[in-house]
C-alpha cells in the first residue's frame, strides 16, 4: 500500500500564493506520475497538475503561467500556486500513480477570497 498525505492549502485573499505538497510513503516500487487534482467525485476529476517520471509536466490552461509543479524528490511533490483567484477555491487531491496503482490522499482546502 501507498499512502499519499498532503498538505499546505488554506485561505488566502485574490492574488495571493499557496505552496501544496504532497508526499507519498509506503511500498513504494515505482512511482509513474504524481499530479494535483480538483473537484474529484467519482470519475469526474479535473486535472490541475501533473509531473511524470520523466518529467514531463502537463497543466490544465486555466492554471498555466499562475501555477507551477515541482518534484521535490522522487516521492514529494510542490505545486506553488501564485495569483490566486476565487475560481480556484476547491479541495486538491494528490494523486500517485505507482507501479500498484493508483492512490489518493484525503485532500486539502484551497479557498480564495474576493
Amino acid at each position: 500500500q501507498v499512502q499519499v498525505v498532503e498538505s499546505g492549502g488554506g485561505s488566502v485573499q485574490d492574488g495571493g500564493s499557496l505552496r501544496l505538497l504532497c508526499a507519498a510513503s509506503g511500498s513504494i516500487r515505482r512511482i509513474e506520475a504524481m499530479g494535483w487534482f480538483r473537484r474529484v467525485s467519482g470519475k469526474n476529476s479535473d486535472l490541475v497538475a501533473r509531473i511524470s517520471r520523466d518529467g514531463a509536466i502537463t497543466y490544465a490552461d486555466s492554471v498555466k503561467g499562475r501555477f507551477t509543479i515541482s518534484r521535490d524528490n522522487a516521492n514529494t511533490v510542490s505545486l506553488q500556486m501564485n495569483s490566486l483567484k476565487p475560481e480556484d477555491t476547491d479541495v486538491y487531491y494528490c494523486n500517485v500513480a505507482e507501479f500498484s496503482g493508483n492512490y489518493w490522499g484525503k485532500g486539502t482546502q484551497v479557498t480564495v477570497s474576493s
